[in-house]
């Protein structure tokens, strides 16, 4: 077996049993793309001997095994790595040097100097100038956030990638740059388009957020809307509570009613129960009272159900109420509501009639349902003092 294939076999099980899953970009499917690269400048070179190609495809497939053992310092883990291979293998020790001055060549910064050197620099970085380009450099930024805890957003990301690809790197060989720059001037032109679609998308929403923001502190309408919404929300369900305890009252008094009917005055007939009549009728007594009172809570007011045109104009009338349209015509109605709605300032007056009326309403409901919670717990405070009086003077 050569040595590039004894180098090839000797990585891949490394990078199998060593590399971690978070290396998304910095793995073997890279290195193979490097050697590919690599194979496919150096056999464009006539000037390039068998061994010198031999060198330069070594040093492709360790120039990043270092990646097993440090991040930070992945060249210099890269060259122990290989060095000690090569020595396993007895490799010429001139070329051994050889393969390490690439891997050292590959560092970030470093200007390559021999062929080789700029030939192993150009394949390292070819991802640069191909169709995938972009997918390629989404990996490398999933890979920093997982290995290198580096957060690039897709804006940062996207300039950092313009300033490597227009600052920082080009292709020091003939073949790449006759045959690569145009794709990676290609690809440098992708990500401007894409940073302008970006920036003009999000120029829109900051304007749309602007302008949300401005018609919602500046627009006094929605706060009143609000207001109203909210307070009329407010005195229906106050009501509905009024309403609800009015209708427990009113059952739990029924239900003594019923059964002081049953049980206490079919026995009053009797001489021995005669001092029971009066703590009966006051039992009784209170809890019709109690009953009338809850009736009354929740008795609905008749209205006339009709309206004029007059009232509307001189804005006497509630039209929103129910209870003063449900008589008329929808064509009497419609002109009503039409007058309303054509004048600001008298759709807040109509909203506040109707806001104060439910208010009223509500007062009433709440005095008479007081007056029935007083009117049950005088009851039956009263009903037990007699009993007990009555069973006591008996």
């Amino acid at each position: 077996m050569n040595i590039i294939n004894k180098s090839q076999d000797f990585v891949k099980e490394y990078f199998s049993n060593n590399l971690p899953g978070k290396f998304l970009y910095h793995n073997l499917n890279h290195t193979e793309n490097v050697v590919k690269r690599v194979k496919e400048i150096s056999d464009t070179y006539k000037e390039l001997s068998d061994k010198d190609k031999e060198v330069l495809h070594i040093a492709g497939w360790f120039h990043d095994t270092g990646y097993c053992v440090d991040v930070q310092n992945h060249e210099d883990e890269s060259i122990k790595i290989a060095q000690n291979f090569l020595k396993e293998s007895d490799y010429d020790e001139h070329k051994t040097k050889q393969v390490l001055n690439l891997i050292e060549a590959t560092k970030v910064g470093v200007s390559p100097e021999t062929l080789s050197e700029k030939i192993i620099k150009d394949a390292d970085c070819g991802h640069f100038a191909t169709e995938d380009f972009e997918d390629v450099s989404e990996l490398l930024r999933q890979e920093l956030k997982l290995v290198k805890k580096q957060k690039f957003n897709v804006n940062e990301w996207i300039d950092e990638n313009l300033r490597v690809l227009t600052e920082k790197h080009q292709f020091y060989t003939d073949y790449a740059r006759k045959n690569w720059v145009e794709k990676k001037q290609e690809n440098i032109l992708n990500l401007i388009n894409k940073k302008n679609k970006r920036q003009k998308k999000l120029e829109k929403e900051k304007q749309k957020a602007k302008f949300k923001a401005k018609y919602k502190n500046d627009n006094p309408e929605r706060s009143i809307q609000t207001l109203f919404r909210v307070s009329l929300r407010n005195h229906i369900k106050l009501s509905d509570i009024a309403d609800t305890k009015a209708n427990i009252l009113l059952s739990v008094n029924a239900i003594i009613i019923s059964l002081a009917l049953s049980n206490i005055i079919p026995k009053l007939d009797n001489p021995e129960n005669q001092h029971l009549m009066l703590p009966t009728l006051v039992l009784v007594a209170f809890s019709v009272a109690s009953i009338l009172l809850s009736i009354l809570a929740t008795r609905p007011n008749v209205t006339s159900g009709q309206f004029t045109k007059e009232q509307v104009k001189n804005r006497t009338v509630n039209i929103l109420f129910f209870g003063n349209f449900h008589k008329m015509d929808f064509d009497n109605y419609l002109w009503g509501i039409n007058e309303i709605i054509e004048d600001k300032d008298y759709v807040y007056e109509a909203l506040t009639k109707d806001l104060y009326l439910l208010g009223v309403v509500l007062a009433r409901k709440y005095k008479l349902l007081r007056l029935t919670y007083t009117t049950f717990s005088i009851g039956i405070v009263l009903s037990v003092i007699s009993f007990v009086v009555a069973f006591w003077v008996m």
